[in-house]
């Protein structure tokens, strides 16, 4: 059935084309929809079909046994790839495309090395270019790769990431006639029995897919339909076979340069790009999404049909916001800007540090101001998943940071995956103060990751740094953020919205560990640091200022979160919990309460005005009756605690 036809009979007598750029549910550089799990078991699990080895388990070991759900494996995608003789020689026709292409690249370099002008910025702006043109000339596997490069700086130069990051995959669409009978085989039933109406041309068209609008039949709710490009699966797949084959050639070079094999980045790319391709995972991811949101009044995640979706088609609903780099637009709507942002930095932290599920890349086309003031994000393709594990390491990073451990920071690069084990990191400490010096500046409110990224870039090109493809997706994230929020506002300074919520989660959540980086963050070389307690409860306290809009915090995270957001009038600090576990402590744990006993003496004196000062910090913060309520209520098992420590006592003396 053409389009108009499908089109004139979902109308239902009435005409309208419905093509709106402007609130196009993606921009025209919608890249791939790729998803990762949201599940949340203890090992990798796969698809029927794919073939687990022994090759597999270090990519497994990368993710560390991550709950990542990917079809993903080298054994199943040689299963797909040659299915016959005739496969073969296609192989061999793509190897001898890419071969052609590349060469021609390499020889140009070549002869600009030869010839003195491989650094001179004319030559390098028109190589970069080059380069892009190639990557897309070669299709949706170079493309993806080039977005992945344009986030590499151990394996790109900056100025061909420069360049790489202006990447486009937009593609002439293909025909509608073969969009909506894909879509009629995934429904298994006629488009005109499911929505009213459906846009006769797609709103946006990448390599990997395109986009339409549509209204539902039965509820007359607007949606957004994905669907993908046909034949681009067994291109990709034939792609990444070629990459695998070839990868072993690049070992040793990639060994001594990352520590690690070339044929690992391969399979690391391998997982996402599969992953991105199946729009069922995609609106898992989804849901898994607005779970973790649903209880934040700031933040707008998509509902998604997964009756009407399938392998190759997404049904999701249509967002109808604001371009959320376009502040004049917004502040005509009422919204303070300076509230978006904060709805943005924090969201953003949220996915990160409590979540471990986050958007990979939050790009203006992907994020909307609703005008109720709420962010809303689309394009779920490019998600990514941290372990628990992980997510630890992370914020000991931010703690060691805090306390210019870089020692224990470099440490922290190893248990990340950016350094081999047992890699020297003698020689990596000085040059991380380096960096953390320079990119704070005179004070943290200078601080930004543009500074940060551009430094790092410089350092692993010393050093055997790799940087693991979920943390590109993190470094990605952060940067298109602070790019975002400093459109909004030029004089933006991240750490200034972000310390905030830092400090309100390190004082008010229950997280025992996240205890032990409080206690981390308060002594330094057996001292008490009564500054930095200070200055986090002022943190905290101008976070709660905020109240949803600042914090986005409180709701829908821990249960420490919902309880403090709750008691203290919908944003509002509640250090009554935080008071409860510190007593807590102080009775079970000789070692800390004899630091804080000894930070009260520190140096013959009697540190009676700073206690007073942070009592009259914490005046308000603490409801007298919760705290004696939940003291009363747990005494029993208090109790128990201290008997059973005096035992053991007993019993070693």
């Amino acid at each position: 059935m053409q389009a108009k036809q499908i089109h004139r009979q979902c109308q239902l007598g009435r005409r309208q084309h419905v093509h709106q750029p402007r609130v196009a549910f993606c921009q025209p550089r919608a890249r791939g929809l790729r998803c990762h799990a949201a599940a949340t078991t203890l090992a990798p699990t796969r698809a029927p079909g794919a073939l687990s080895s022994g090759r597999q388990r270090p990519l497994d070991m990368e993710k560390d046994i991550c709950n990542i759900i990917s079809k993903y494996s080298p054994d199943y995608v040689r299963s797909r790839v040659l299915r016959g003789p005739g496969d073969a020689f296609k192989c061999l026709f793509r190897v001898a495309e890419i071969t052609g292409r590349v060469g021609w690249f390499v020889g140009s370099l070549t002869a600009d090395r030869l010839t003195g002008h491989q650094d001179t910025p004319e030559r390098v702006k028109m190589r970069a270019a080059q380069l892009r043109e190639m990557l897309t000339a070669l299709g949706p596997s170079f493309i993806k790769a080039g977005q992945v490069l344009a986030n590499r700086p151990d394996i790109v130069r900056e100025d061909y990431m420069n360049e790489l990051c202006v990447l486009q995959d937009d593609v002439p669409p293909f025909p509608d006639s073969v969009a909506f009978s894909i879509m009629e085989e995934q429904l298994g039933r006629r488009l005109e029995q499911v929505f009213s109406s459906i846009s006769e041309r797609p709103v946006a068209a990448a390599s990997l897919g395109q986009v339409y609008k549509a209204v539902l039949r039965d509820t007359g709710e607007e949606v957004a339909i994905k669907v993908q490009r046909p034949g681009v699966e067994p291109t990709i797949l034939r792609d990444l076979f070629v990459f695998r084959s070839l990868g072993w050639l690049f070992n040793a070079l990639s060994r001594r340069r990352l520590g690690c094999d070339a044929v690992l980045i391969v399979d690391e790319f391998g997982e996402k790009l599969l992953e991105e391709l199946d729009y069922t995972q995609e609106a898992k991811n989804i849901q898994e999404f607005e779970r973790n949101f649903r209880s934040d009044p700031t933040v707008k995640i998509p509902w998604v049909r997964p009756a009407l979706c399938g392998p190759r088609m997404l049904v999701m609903e249509w967002i109808d916001g604001i371009r959320c780099t376009a502040p004049d637009a917004i502040r005509r709507s009422g919204v303070a800007v300076d509230d978006f942002i904060k709805c943005g930095v924090v969201s953003g932290l949220r996915q990160l540090l409590e979540f471990g599920l986050f958007h990979g890349d939050p790009h203006p086309g992907n994020i909307f101001c609703l005008r109720d003031g709420r962010i809303a994000y689309v394009d779920f393709g490019n998600v990514a998943q941290l372990s628990a594990r992980n997510k630890a390491v992370l914020i000991d990073a931010v703690v060691h940071a805090v306390n210019e451990d870089y020692g224990a920071m470099a440490e922290d690069f190893i248990k990340l995956g950016f350094l081999a084990p047992g890699t020297d990191i003698a020689p990596i400490v000085p040059a991380l103060e380096k960096i953390w010096a320079d990119s704070k500046g005179q004070s943290l409110a200078d601080f930004n990751f543009r500074t940060v990224t551009s430094k790092f870039n410089e350092l692993v090109y010393q050093y055997p740094i790799r940087i693991p493809e979920r943390y590109s997706l993190v470094i990605r994230s952060l940067l298109t953020q602070e790019g975002i929020c400093m459109t909004l506002k030029p004089e933006f300074h991240f750490l200034e919205v972000a310390y905030p919520y830092v400090a309100r989660r390190l004082l008010t959540d229950e997280d025992p560990a996240l205890r032990e980086r409080l206690f981390q963050v308060l002594f330094q070389d057996g001292r008490f640091q009564w500054r930095r307690l200070e200055n986090l409860l002022k943190l905290a306290k101008e976070g709660a200022a905020g109240g949803g809009a600042g914090v986005g915090g409180a709701a829908g995270g821990s249960s420490s979160s919902s309880s403090a957001s709750s008691s203290s009038g919908g944003g509002g600090l509640d250090l009554s919990d935080t008071a409860k576990d510190v007593l807590r402590v102080l009775l079970l744990d000789d070692k800390l309460r004899n630091q804080l006993l000894l930070a009260l003496t520190e140096d013959n004196t009697l540190h009676v005005r700073e206690l007073l000062r942070l009592l009259a910090l914490v005046r308000g913060d603490i409801d007298p009756q919760r705290l004696l309520g939940q003291v009363v209520a747990g005494a029993p098992a208090l109790g128990r605690q201290l008997l059973l420590g005096w035992a053991d006592k007993v019993l070693v003396s």
